[in-house]
């Protein structure tokens, strides 16, 4: 590529010692020498335009290779180098086209194929640096940085298989290569290949125990399994060697989201953001955060920051739209998840928000459909029964048998029973329900067989969850059952509750504060006890206990006699007897309170700001329990309001309840 010439006693193999000695001005010095007496040798040219080039001054060495280039129009060093200074100027479409004119002198020009694959990949022409890292690996099979840029650019565009097989390449010429395992986990992690993933996590800090970004992929990846205490040793390590890194924070504000510590996840997000301020998925996880703890409108500002960035974030758009739900404004929540749904068809978590939006809106024909997408969440596969037998869609079965199995948690189950006796009517069922509800739900009329979750299932051709079965019956508003009651409570049972609340004076109340605190949204719909101070010294009403769970152990605030007899609730069948011997039951939005309108009893719900899809909007009633009132907050955790309505309400109801004894 260089001559040897001289010029008098000065040769340009003297600037060339200066030069790789790093001594530019004396190689410059040299070069002009040189130049001085010969101006048209190309190589002195070239060699000072790559002098020119190491110090930045690109408009001076982009002069120089155009000179060398005119001189010596054939030499393929010199396309590429003046391609390189025009790259510095950010003339990239020029410095692409010199690239491709120094490849037609030299095609084997390994390092050309590799400057302009990733010059077209700044370009966004994905397919042009893919053609040029194959074309170099041609020339050059075992270059291991090409084949490592090929299967990160394979990543890139989702194909995830054959980045799979580059990275093992990879990994054959190079297995120390950190950066390459972890890369490698993280496609298997796409491909919810968890075990072999956890594998390369796990050889990347082997060989690289300070390796920040791979304890953060271990910890997401953990996260993901449910191995929660140890995904958040992992994250934290990964925030300790690296005390700026968002991504870190990011997954561990996620991760104590999930074991309900909102505020310290708050605390992650925004420690991410003061590090990276236009970070999307730090707004959204502030938003996340602070929807859990009831801080909605301060969500919702986290939320539109995070589309102000990225207007098509289907992440930012669904959560929006989940929280638009919460505000109760079904309107613009379905806009925000038609949207999402639109960005990304595929997305499960935005297709059942939706869902829920369109019921919570009373438009269940497409409300029903879009909520079965909730079998295809990540939080629902390990539920997935993995049945062998088809889903019923309603058709007529003939002689087969048709499993119809609960699946969310007991109201739900109260719930939707209510279409079991239909569906049993002229065709073979079995019932299959969580434990404590077999010896209450025995007793609907028409299916062969009950069996607890857990217990061996008899044969059976089909089968349908219990909450999907109004879809597949197509219920509306105006077409679900109307029953004043649909369950029943034993009778001997409930005569000897009766006989029991009997001793007490006045209206006999049952109360429920709690739900199950391992449910989503729990905080949000459960209550201390000693919140019912607004109930205290209420005259003419005695309050029984239906709480169950670790809530039960509570005291009750001063002034509020609480009579507890649950040691002796030890099915629903047990706490339906009871709640048939009260005169009403007040609970918040958890399974005693479907229970208290299946049996047809008088039962006020406690419900929070942002209910649930199934009791509406804008009314106090229910269509699915004739005998329920709700007493929503007023505001998100604005208990008082609502207890402050039910005293008033209940000093009415104690006071009708004497008129009527005194008759």
């Amino acid at each position: 590529m260089y001559a040897e010439q001289s010029s008098g006693s000065v040769t340009v193999e003297a600037g060339l010692a200066h030069h790789r000695a790093g001594r530019l001005p004396q190689a410059e010095a040299i070069y002009r020498q040189i130049l001085a007496s010969e101006p048209d040798r190309a190589d002195c040219i070239f060699l000072l335009g790559i002098a020119s080039l190491q110090v930045g001054h690109h408009d001076r060495a982009l002069d120089l290779f155009i000179r060398a280039v005119n001189l010596q129009p054939r030499n393929s060093f010199y396309h590429s180098s003046k391609a390189a200074a025009l790259h510095g100027l950010g003339r990239r479409d020029e410095a692409i086209a010199s690239y491709q004119e120094a490849l037609l002198h030299k095609p084997d020009n390994l390092d050309v194929h590799i400057q302009l694959a990733s010059l077209m990949g700044e370009c966004g022409d994905v397919a042009g640096e893919e053609a040029h890292y194959r074309l170099a690996l041609q020339y050059a099979p075992d270059h291991v940085d090409t084949r490592f840029n090929l299967a990160n650019l394979l990543v890139r565009r989702k194909q995830f298989g054959e980045a799979v097989s580059e990275f093992r390449q990879v990994l054959r010429h190079r297995p120390d290569f950190a950066q390459a395992h972890l890369n490698l986990g993280a496609v298997l992690f796409e491909l919810t290949a968890f075990e072999e993933c956890e594998r390369c996590y796990r050889e990347a800090l082997r060989l690289d125990p300070t390796y920040a970004e791979a304890y953060c992929n271990l910890g997401g990846l953990l996260t993901k399994l449910g191995r929660l205490d140890e995904a958040e040793v992992n994250l934290r390590e990964a925030c300790k060697l690296n005390s700026s890194f968002p991504e870190a924070l990011n997954n561990l504000s996620e991760l104590l989201r999930l074991r309900e510590r909102p505020e310290e996840a708050e605390a992650c997000c925004r420690e991410a953001l003061r590090l990276k301020p236009d970070d999307v998925q730090a707004q959204v996880n502030l938003g996340n955060a602070l929807r859990e703890q009831g801080h909605f409108h301060e969500a919702e500002s986290c939320y539109r920051a995070a589309l102000d960035h990225n207007a098509a974030q289907p992440k930012a758009l669904n959560n929006l739209g989940a929280l638009l739900l919460d505000l109760g404004r079904p309107e613009e929540a379905i806009r925000s998840l038609r949207m999402a749904v639109s960005r990304r068809p595929d997305y499960p978590d935005a297709h059942f928000n939706l869902g829920v939006a369109l019921l919570l809106d009373g438009q269940f024909d497409e409300g029903w459909r879009e909520y079965e997408w909730r079998w295809r969440q990540d939080s629902k596969k390990p539920h997935l029964r993995g049945f062998r037998q088809p889903l019923w869609d309603g058709a007529d079965i003939g002689d087969r048998v048709l499993l119809l199995h609960a699946e969310q948690g007991l109201g739900d189950t109260l719930q939707f029973c209510r279409f079991v006796p239909a569906i049993a009517a002229g065709r073979r069922v079995v019932v299959e329900v969580q434990r404590p509800l077999v010896p209450l739900l025995a007793g609907l009329p028409g299916f062969e067989t009950i069996v607890a979750r857990g217990d061996p299932l008899p044969p059976f051709d089909l089968h349908c969850s219990l909450v999907s079965l109004p879809g597949v019956l197509g219920t509306t508003l105006e077409t679900i059952p109307q029953q004043a009651s649909y369950l029943r409570a034993d009778p001997q049972r409930t005569a000897a509750w009766r006989q029991r609340v009997g001793q007490l004076d006045g209206l006999r109340v049952g109360l429920v504060w709690a739900g199950n605190h391992t449910m989503s949204g729990d905080r949000r719909r459960s209550m201390p006890l000693e919140r019912f101070s607004e109930l205290a010294d209420l005259p003419g009403v005695s309050f029984v206990s239906l709480q169950k769970g670790s809530a039960a152990g509570q005291s009750p605030p001063p002034g509020l006699v609480l009579h507890d007899w649950t040691e002796y609730l030890h099915d629903f069948g047990e706490t339906a007897a009871l709640v048939e011997a009260l005169d009403l039951v007040i609970s918040v939005d958890t399974a005693v309170a479907h229970l208290a309108g299946a049996l047809g009893r008088p039962v006020w719900l406690l419900n929070r700001f942002d209910r649930c899809w199934r009791w509406l909007l804008n009314r106090d009633d229910s269509p699915w329990y004739p005998t329920l009132r709700q007493f929503r907050q007023p505001q998100p955790a604005d208990w008082s309001s609502a207890l402050k309505d039910v005293r008033a309400q209940l000093e009415k109801s104690a006071l009708e309840h004497r008129t009527r004894l005194d008759r």
